[in-house]
């Protein structure tokens, strides 16, 4: 089953029971998907369903720290919530150390001795952590293995 296809039937699933929170957010990943596909003219596939979701994840957390500025605890758990269900159909998110892990091993295989490396390791890096890792997290990392 695609994502796309999986994406449908749990939206199907969350009508029936009634789950609002769960229905509205695979419409909007939906609808994010959908928006994509007319931007490109064509279908997308599974990989690139995984990257227009993880932007939605993206802009969810940037709203969260939006929300939490403007104390709006109901608004922060609402998104908090609906990122855990846009999580659901990502690849697991590796830990901290694992990223690190896989940022030193990239930098001793470029070679890499200062920051002036950073977008050779970066691109590697980010290839191989694509879609398991947010870019924010590994461009930390990278510096500060760099610096």
């Amino acid at each position: 089953m695609s994502l796309k296809e999986k994406l449908q039937e749990d939206w199907k699933v969350s009508m029936k029971n009634k789950d609002k929170l769960r229905a509205s957010t695979i419409t909007m990943a939906k609808a994010a998907v959908l928006q994509s596909e007319k931007v490109d003219n064509r279908t997308l596939d599974d990989e690139e369903i995984i990257e227009v979701l993880s932007r939605e994840v993206k802009r969810r957390k940037e709203a969260v720290a939006e929300f939490e500025k403007a104390n709006r605890q109901d608004l922060v758990d609402q998104t908090n919530s609906e990122i855990e269900i846009l999580l659901e159909y990502l690849p697991k998110q590796l830990t901290q150390e694992e990223i690190a892990d896989i940022v030193q091993q990239v930098i001793y295989e470029t070679g890499a001795n200062s920051i002036k490396d950073m977008g050779k390791v970066m691109s590697l890096a980010m290839t191989r952590l694509k879609g398991r890792a947010d870019g924010s997290l590994v461009s930390l990392l990278v510096k500060q293995n760099l610096s």
